[in-house]
């Protein structure tokens, strides 16, 4: 496969921070550093790179980590300059010899990570993608955070005293915050630890309820940005807003993953290799994009309740002895072809 060094003359490496980013030029014919330069976190500090490459003719490529956080300005800056940026996921840390450790040399290991590399990965882009990305990081956090505030309200009401407690006895999750909701701690008196536990499930249920609210806005603006991008995915069985968001921010854009393959290893389908002696046997993959994994596990578990195809596929090869967790991982490979090939090709006109 071709490799970075066949493919420009300079390579430069850069290692992000908050305030200052490092980068490191190298030759990619000799391996040896032409410069660096240590420059400010900001558009003046990103033309300042820009001119220290141009210094050295030549085709030239960006390595670096944390496109999509510390390194975003940046890599929207070279993106808006037609730059070739390379994306360092997950780069080979080599030993430091010596405990050795600094900026310098953490953007000199980038560049000639990026030079090592086979497999060039793009970094994420397009202003849809991020918006998606940063509503999709919201609703989340206001999701695990209305979860544990359910808990939270269950346990209290587990320990309140009996005066308390026989309110939301024989209720479910959705009507014991509904009871709670409606407690008036203020119209309580007497007794200290009653009025606490009024006043503490009452504040505990308007809590879910604005974090609830806040999760349902960011999904009606999730479902809105889907719409207008991509709306076939949500043609699809089983693929809904949360899903199809999800997709399209791990896909981002055309060419980014080379082939449905690639795609499957990002989503964390591919199967692996586990044979040893005469048996022959894969495993899960439980490396990849962790979020992308639980989308397509989503499609899997909604297409084996209502899709008649997929039950049938799952019903002929449990008869040939696969197990349930074996024919999902199959499932799961089959969909992210599938959302592969729908993504690559342009969006039907309405």
């Amino acid at each position: 496969m071709t490799m970075l060094a066949d493919l420009v003359e300079v390579v430069i490496g850069v290692d992000t921070h908050k305030d200052t980013h490092t980068a490191a030029v190298l030759d990619t014919g000799t391996g040896g550093v032409l410069a660096r330069a240590t420059v400010a976190a900001d558009p003046a500090g990103y033309a300042e790179l820009v001119t220290l490459a141009e210094q050295h003719s030549g085709l030239r490529a960006w390595a670096m980590e944390g496109t999509g956080g510390y390194g975003a300005g940046l890599a929207r800056h070279l993106a808006d300059a037609d730059e070739l940026v390379i994306e360092l996921d997950r780069p080979k840390r080599p030993a430091r010899r010596a405990g050795a450790k600094s900026d310098p040399i953490d953007a000199e290991r980038a560049a000639r990570d990026a030079l090592a590399r086979t497999r060039l990965a793009q970094p994420k882009t397009g202003p849809q993608r991020a918006a998606l990305q940063m509503r999709l990081t919201a609703r989340r956090a206001a999701v695990e955070a209305a979860t544990a505030a359910q808990r939270q309200l269950l346990a209290m009401v587990t320990t309140a005293p009996e005066a308390v407690r026989a309110r939301f006895r024989g209720q479910s999750t959705r009507g014991a915050i509904d009871t709670a909701a409606r407690l008036r701690p203020g119209a309580s008196r007497g007794d200290i630890e009653i009025v606490t536990a009024l006043t503490v499930l009452h504040d505990l249920a308007r809590r879910i309820r604005f974090l609830e609210t806040e999760a349902l806005d960011h999904e009606k603006a999730i479902r809105a940005i889907v719409r207008s991008w991509r709306p076939d995915l949500l043609d699809l069985t089983g693929v809904g807003p949360i899903v199809a968001a999800t997709v399209l921010t791990a896909w981002s854009h055309p060419g980014r993953c080379r082939d449905d393959a690639a795609f499957a290893m990002l989503a964390g389908t591919a199967p692996i290799p586990a044979s040893s002696g005469k048996t022959v046997r894969y495993r899960l993959n439980r490396s990849g994009d962790r979020q992308l994994n639980r989308a397509l596990h989503t499609v899997v578990l909604t297409r084996l309740q209502r899709d008649e195809r997929t039950r049938t596929y799952a019903d002929r090869r449990r008869a040939e002895g696969k197990t349930d967790r074996e024919i999902k991982r199959c499932l799961k490979r089959y969909i992210a072809r599938e959302l592969y090939r729908r993504l690559e090709s342009p969006p039907l006109a309405a």
